[in-house]
């Protein structure tokens, strides 16, 4: 038995602005590109000119030569697929674990009230001074990784899923109740598809910086992935390296950002917001 649900619960979260159709759309990407070609020429010409050493900022023509003779190595591809599985668990728990905890301090008011300070002093804590305590327990392995991005993440999604349950609609609860519906039902029928939108809007902000952090664990602990190649290069005065790494981790951004836009227009096809962003003026 499903309970109709007012038009207004789900619909208030994750409020994306409207994008324009058509031509409007063709000159954000063109405005995009433009700004994207103005900083590769910037990139090429200010070592040139002798604005900042090369030997601190090597041309982008260098920095691609030298990418390009790493693309050829299987280091590489092993060092990428190391990060992406870094940040991929360590999302994959902070979410899971959010969600749940989210669900149930959120249904029960006892645990609300009980929950809010604790989570209002832990939550503006970053995960990064955190660094000593993670090399003591886990040293420079997968596990320090996963706790700084877990640690981080959790608090992001957990935020966003508390805010969806707080927003179902008290009407659409007692109807649910007068129904029959039990708690478990309630859950998947009536509080899940207003959190939803929430827990995605969770999952996006907490994807980049789960990666940021994925990173950050390499650069300052040594955890195998994109960071400790950079801080090795750097070492190893390979400069032009370290830029080809830098700029590999800059396009793991640009693609972490789509999949995650992709999964959310999957998830949300029937959610208002994205609607608007796929329906043309």
């Amino acid at each position: 038995m499903t309970v109709a649900v007012p038009h207004s619960a789900g619909t208030r979260a994750a409020r994306v602005p409207a994008r324009p159709g058509g031509t409007g759309a063709r000159a954000d990407r063109l405005r995009g590109a433009l700004g994207a070609l103005g900083l590769a020429l910037a990139f090429e010409t200010v070592p040139r000119t002798g604005l900042v050493p090369a030997e601190h900022l090597p041309p982008l023509s260098t920095v691609l030569a030298a990418l390009a003779g790493r693309a050829g190595d299987a280091a590489l591809w092993r060092t990428v697929g190391t990060t992406l599985g870094g940040w991929a668990l360590g999302l994959l728990l902070a979410v899971v674990a959010a969600v749940v905890a989210g669900l149930v301090i959120g249904s029960v008011g006892v645990l609300r009230t009980a929950t809010a300070s604790t989570i209002d002093f832990l939550r503006p804590i970053p995960s990064v001074v955190f660094i000593p305590l993670v090399v003591l327990l886990f040293g420079a392995d997968l596990g320090a990784t996963l706790f700084l991005v877990g640690y981080a993440c959790f608090w992001l999604v957990l935020i966003q899923v508390l805010y969806g349950v707080r927003d179902v609609d008290p009407v659409a609860r007692d109807a649910a109740r007068s129904a029959g519906l039990g708690p478990v039902a309630q859950v998947r029928h009536l509080v899940w598809p207003t959190v939803l939108p929430y827990a995605v809007t969770g999952l996006r902000l907490a994807a980049s910086v789960a990666l940021v952090l994925t990173v950050t664990a390499g650069l300052v602990i040594g955890s195998p992935g994109l960071g400790r190649e950079i801080w090795l290069a750097q070492a190893g005065a390979d400069i032009p390296g370290m830029y080809a790494l830098i700029l590999v981790t800059g396009i793991l951004g640009i693609g972490v950002n789509a999949l995650v836009r992709l999964a959310e227009r999957r998830l949300l096809h029937w959610h208002v917001s994205v609607r608007r962003e796929v329906t043309p003026r």
